[in-house]
């Protein structure tokens, strides 16, 4: 058996909040986001924005941002934006867990690996050890080695060897379960007001 996960936005948030910025470098936003703390000074953000696949299935879905004031900085913005996709990965995670999977490994592949932050975030977040390896390209460079491996090629752990492992800090842990309460509180609560506004956006 095979079960899949993918949130239909992670990325995609942190490029259009750049975009919305100004396009200031990627380790500017960074650092105002880790300057920014645990929990991004009370800003909690529902990474809906495109809809969600799984867990939730519904493509009428919107992103939210809970608690927004006029003293809030880009780098909260942006520090909540990270904390949201790692809410959605442990909520992924929970729903393969509920549907049976023994979820062991994680590598962390992507944008979201350099600076360290978000990693630190999604590994506090899920409780789960990720690994960092040398090449962090995603989904082309695993289908080249499982391409290889098909022809007898090399171990992953020789072509591509771990170069970093991020353990989830247990102070931070204890922070996030309380955010990802509110956090899985925010979709039902707003999800009749996201469906009406997603039918006038489609007119």
């Amino acid at each position: 058996a095979c079960l899949v996960g993918g949130m239909a936005t992670s990325g995609m948030i942190t490029d259009w909040l750049r975009e919305l910025f100004g396009t200031p470098e990627h380790t500017e936003l960074l650092a105002g986001a880790e300057a920014s703390g645990p929990g991004a000074r009370g800003l909690l953000m529902l990474p809906y924005f495109a809809g969600e696949r799984t867990p939730v299935a519904d493509p009428h879905a919107r992103g939210v941002i809970a608690g927004l004031t006029v003293e809030h900085t880009r780098g909260d913005l942006y520090r909540a934006a990270l904390e949201a996709t790692a809410f959605g990965v442990r909520h992924n995670v929970e729903a393969m867990r509920a549907a049976g999977a023994d979820i062991r490994r994680v590598v962390a592949v992507g944008g979201g690996t350099r600076g360290g932050l978000w990693t630190r975030i999604v590994s506090a977040v899920t409780g789960l050890e990720q690994e960092v390896r040398t090449v962090t390209l995603g989904a082309s460079y695993g289908a080249a080695f499982l391409a290889a491996s098909a022809v007898g090629g090399p171990l992953i752990d020789e072509w591509n060897p771990v170069r970093e492992r991020v353990v989830p800090d247990p102070q931070l842990r204890s922070d996030y379960d309380e955010l990802y309460a509110l956090y899985l509180r925010l979709y039902p609560a707003t999800r009749d007001i996201s469906h009406e506004l997603a039918a006038r956006q489609r007119g």
